[in-house]
């Protein structure tokens, strides 16, 4: 018999999350709101810059949300793509839900925790992007799936032996419902994860077959891995992928499915993803398309900016960067030079450095461009800025800063202000890292 999973849990989880005590865990927020709920601090609608909250402190502008959640909805529509975005980026429940609420199919995760956290406040359908060969998270998903008829989860192969361990482990934990998988297609020599070889993917089609307590559905990847990743050498990878799905099918290894997977998309190729995806051909049941982008919900200031596929068919919208850093200067030895009290606990650092962007002086209320003021390194708590003649910054003024690299800003937070555009303190997010 499958492990018994069953947990109390709130009726409402997410509801549950407002009820959560302020206290010193969360970082930023006013020390007088120590004690209150999360949902009495939310009520009293706080101004960010004049209702106590401390620096460093991560806002989210609320507006700018709302955009990208639309955005995206709107696009996936537009193209035929059913949408599972990479929750890993945020692993934020309440916005998972508004994601859900958008029409995505599910939530995209990346390890057993976070799965786990998505069951626990209630996502019905999961995508793994990776092969689940640990024994112990083997056992919970059986129990899982035979608890709730209603659990959707799939996850990728991409060897023999790790088919043979996933087998072995479901086995033994009693499974009574297979596990969906999806062969995972290497997106070249020297790439990441993944199967390097068609003939080898058949290999492993036939192992699961092999498997009572495995379903093969899919073919899936992750095109962001292609060495010198172009427009021509993605669309080629994604043409690979579609036509690994056609001889799968042709060879019969799909029979008897409602539906088939096809999944690729991060945040950097999903117009390559859309256009390849629209070229597959009728096969022996209907294609779910799946994209599986995820930095999009808050996009950024540097990397995705960059190399956002926005940028490249701006006929179909643009993202806007949602995230701002306030930092406070704590000193200014020289005038070339200042430090503030964000640093590499507080700011995503791993691709590009903050972007200093507007400033508050102290008391005057207001915000004026961050002229001649550039972020040129961090310390653990610090960070250095260098300033030129034309810069206008003291001891105590408030510099917010944009970030690049969502995925490493969510996780340095554990409750994020959603802030307005007039400053107003609306809700907050809780993240589960």
């Amino acid at each position: 018999m499958a492990a018994d999973n069953a947990v109390e849990r709130p009726a409402d989880p997410l509801a549950a999350l407002a009820d959560e005590r302020i206290d010193h865990r969360f970082k930023g927020l006013p020390p007088d709101a120590e004690g209150l709920t999360v949902g009495e601090l939310a009520a009293q609608r706080r101004n960010l810059f004049t209702g106590g909250f401390t620096t460093p402190v991560l806002a989210l502008s609320a507006e700018r949300l709302e955009h990208n959640l639309a955005l995206m909805e709107a696009y996936a529509e537009r193209h035929g793509l059913a949408f599972a975005p990479h929750g890993k980026t945020s692993m934020a429940p309440q916005l998972f839900r508004r994601q859900l609420d958008r029409g995505a199919w599910g939530i995209t995760l990346a390890v057993p925790h976070q799965v786990r956290v998505a069951r626990a406040f209630g996502v019905s359908r999961v995508f793994l992007a990776n092969e689940l060969v640990d024994a112990a998270a083997l056992r919970w998903l059986a129990g899982e799936l035979g608890a709730d008829p209603d659990f959707r989860f799939i996850c990728y192969v991409d060897s023999v032996r790790g088919v043979r361990a996933m087998h072995a482990a479901l086995s033994e934990a009693g499974a009574t419902r297979p596990v969906d998988v999806v062969v995972e297609l290497a997106a070249g020599e020297g790439a990441r994860t993944g199967v390097r070889t068609e003939a080898e993917c058949f290999e492993i089609a036939d192992a699961v077959a092999a498997a009572d307590t495995l379903r093969l559905v899919g073919v899936a990847g992750y095109e962001g891995e292609v060495p010198k990743a172009s427009t021509e050498t993605v669309t080629a990878w994604l043409r690979r992928l579609v036509a690994l799905l056609v001889g799968i099918d042709e060879a019969g290894r799909f029979a008897d499915l409602p539906e088939i997977v096809l999944s690729a998309g991060g945040s950097a190729w999903f117009d390559a993803v859309a256009a390849v995806f629209e070229e597959v051909p009728a096969l022996s049941a209907p294609v779910v398309k799946l994209l599986r982008s995820g930095a999009y919900v808050s996009h950024d200031d540097g990397h995705y900016r960059h190399l956002t596929p926005f940028n490249r068919v701006p006929q179909e919208g643009a993202l806007e960067p949602a995230f701002r850093l306030w930092a406070q200067v704590v000193s200014r030895p020289s005038p070339e030079q200042a430090f503030t009290n964000a640093g590499k606990r507080d700011a995503a650092h791993d691709l590009d450095l903050p972007e200093a962007q507007v400033v508050r002086g102290e008391g005057d209320g207001g915000e004026r461009p961050a002229t001649g003021i550039a972020v040129t390194g961090l310390s653990d708590q610090h960070g250095w800025l260098s300033t030129s003649p034309e810069a206008q910054l003291a001891v105590g003024d408030w510099v917010g800063m944009g970030l690049s690299h969502p995925c490493t800003a969510f996780d340095k937070w554990q409750l994020i202000p959603l802030v307005e555009a007039d400053g107003t303190v609306t809700d907050y997010v809780r993240t589960f890292f």
